[in-house]
């Protein structure tokens, strides 16, 4: 196979593979990226098994295929067998913007209008510098999650002001 990343296996790594196939006491993608692998490792055996056989036989892409031969070649078996690392999974909004958007909201309107709308909140919040960029989508999740509705008049913050304690 003329790739970029050449898979060749050891001995106790083969083993170590078919073990885990023949066993079967693991999460699919594992065992299907080990079967990947076995077909990748660069044996007179395997030299028929193209990138588009693989694909058809193991229903995955080109692509993952690839990615798993990188893996192998430059983190491992185990990073091979395992998920790409989610990178930048992290929420805008944790509980202090949460907490901001929330007071936002309960404030008094801006000049000129009668009530908060989701860009509005999200452009005070950028303005405030609590965040660096933050879609009225978000805003709109965090209101959602906190049953906060801005078409409103009483949305349950305060007592109106008419009413007497």
């Amino acid at each position: 196979m003329n790739h970029k990343y050449i898979v060749t296996l050891t001995d106790e790594e083969r083993d170590m593979l078919q073990e885990l196939i023949a066993k079967g006491r693991t999460q699919g993608y594992r065992i299907k990226h080990a079967q990947i692998l076995l077909k990748l490792d660069e044996i007179p055996e395997n030299r028929e098994w193209t990138y588009d056989k693989m694909r058809e036989a193991y229903h995955a892409t080109p692509h993952t295929i690839c990615q798993i031969a990188k893996r192998f070649v430059t983190d491992g078996v185990e990073a091979a067998l395992g998920r790409k690392e989610q990178v930048n999974r992290h929420k805008k909004v944790d509980g202090r913007v949460e907490a901001h958007i929330i007071a936002i909201a309960c404030s008094e309107a801006p000049e000129g209008r009668e009530r908060w709308t989701l860009q509005l909140i999200a452009d005070e919040l950028v303005r405030l510098g609590i965040v660096e960029s933050i879609s009225d989508t978000a805003v709109m999740d965090t209101l959602k999650k906190t049953n906060l509705s801005l078409g409103k008049r009483r949305n349950g913050v305060s007592p109106s002001r008419g009413r007497n304690l």
